[in-house]
């Protein structure tokens, strides 16, 4: 299984974050958290047994506030508990005004952490105080420099586009300074205004504007197309990796890994069952306290597991087999959904090939509204019987469109309306619930 870890605190709240977190405090707020937390392993370990574990993730919030004598001790407990897999990946975020002491990155890295996770999210003063950010943009380059002479590897940018104010050629210019770096992973995503936050409202009340939605939609395909000449395989709607440096545990998550979340607000997924921690840190404690974590857990349903197949795959840029599809449901995708495959291989928003439906990148601008509309017909067929099966499944090309009857084009044509009336890029679909875990 996937292992994460939710650490709550913060130096402040950013005016974009709707995740749960709390500005750090009292030192007696640290320890009693960290207390807490290895009671909750402990309870897990002797639940479970010596369960292999391949990636652990620190997430939050901002793990690295902790101290990395205290990320030691976690790592320590969670090998007592787990098995964790030689090679593991064990990632950990971070913002740059706390990644800059060489003697706590090295000691990070003599305790086994081998992937850090920059919250970096622009390179620009005035937009990060926009956002409310605690570091500024040398600050952030410092940081990059730090970590690297530490010694790590293995290191990742998040970075945000479609901010207040920003251009297309501020955004293109900003990737590539932040290229000339060479982090080994990048994760781009598209601003989302999370209601309320103050940032929303600002955008709400026109204190702020946004990007005009042309511009964002240049955004991603221009920045994707930049990374990708720079030698950064596009492997999911938001992320980037030169070639080995995908990110494992949130691969994990859109293949549908089973996971266990720790920690205040976290959810899990473990054999068909999903549940969240408590957010409130006395709730949480006394659900370890009394060994009650997990036990409200709920069955997913099989409607569910089929809309999150689809939708987790779809992320990615391998995309969806249509043998699990069928494997889950007893359907055949293209049957199912034939009017709307057709349509989006028209219109060059999906590819198909050995046996894979992927989104191509203007797929992927549109994710949302492709995802509506495939999640809409899926409710609707999961209450009917399996049909015969289709014809086999055609490799991408002119062949692809001979899984549709071409007798509907009315519905097929409402659909193209639909889809790709859109400039803007929608925002994609939220990563699993275990916290923010960007990659």
């Amino acid at each position: 299984m996937l292992l994460y870890i939710h650490v709550p605190f913060c130096r402040r709240k950013c005016r974009y974050c709707a995740f749960h977190s709390l500005e750090m405090g009292a030192a007696t707020a640290v320890r009693d958290y960290v207390e807490t937390l290895l009671r909750e392993l402990a309870l897990w370990g002797d639940r479970m047994g010596n369960v292999p574990v391949t990636s652990i993730f620190f997430g939050g919030g901002t793990p690295s506030l902790l101290p990395a004598r205290t990320i030691g001790t976690i790592l320590d407990r969670v090998g007592k508990a787990f098995a964790v897999q030689p090679g593991a990946e064990i990632s950990m975020e971070g913002n740059p005004e706390s990644l800059t002491r060489p003697s706590e990155l090295r000691t990070l890295l003599k305790v086994g952490v081998n992937r850090l996770s920059m919250g970096v999210q622009c390179l620009d003063d005035a937009m990060l105080h926009t956002l409310g950010r605690p570091h500024r943009a040398r600050e952030a380059l410092d940081a990059f420099r730090a970590v690297r002479a530490a010694g790590f590897q293995n290191v990742g940018m998040d970075l945000i586009w479609g901010l207040p104010g920003q251009t297309l050629r501020q955004w293109t210019k900003q990737l590539k300074e932040v290229v000339r770096l060479r982090p080994e992973h990048l994760s781009c995503y598209g601003l989302t205004l999370e209601p309320g936050t103050p940032l929303e409202d600002d955008c709400a009340t026109g204190r702020l504007d946004l990007p005009p939605e042309r511009a964002q939609a240049a955004m991603f395909m221009d920045g994707a197309e930049l990374l990708e000449t720079e030698g950064y395989i596009h492997y999911e709607i938001s992320n980037f990796a030169r070639m080995g440096f995908q990110c494992r545990h949130n691969l994990g998550y859109w293949e549908g890994e089973d996971y266990l979340g720790l920690g205040p607000s976290a959810a899990s997924t473990l054999g068909g069952l999903r549940w969240n921690n408590p957010e409130d840190h006395a709730a949480w404690t006394r659900q370890v306290d009394e060994g009650r974590v997990g036990t409200e857990a709920e069955r997913l349903t099989p409607q569910t597991r089929v809309l999150e197949l689809i939708m987790l795959r779809l992320r990615t840029a391998r995309g969806l087999r249509v043998k699990a599809y069928r494997e889950l449901t007893g359907r055949d995708f293209l049957r199912d959904h034939k009017r709307l495959v057709h349509l989006l291989h028209r219109e060059g928003l999906l590819r198909i090939r050995d046996g894979y439906l992927r989104l191509t990148r203007s797929g992927m601008l549109v994710s949302n509204s492709i995802l509506e509309r495939l999640f809409e017909d899926t409710e609707t067929l999961m209450a009917l019987p399996v049909e015969t099966p289709a014809n086999p499944l055609p490799d991408a090309g002119p062949d692809a469109a001979s899984v549709v009857d071409r007798t509907d084009g009315q519905v097929a044509g409402k659909v193209a309306e639909d889809v790709t009336a859109q400039d803007a890029p929608a925002s994609p679909p939220p990563p699993p619930p275990a916290g923010r875990s960007h990659g």
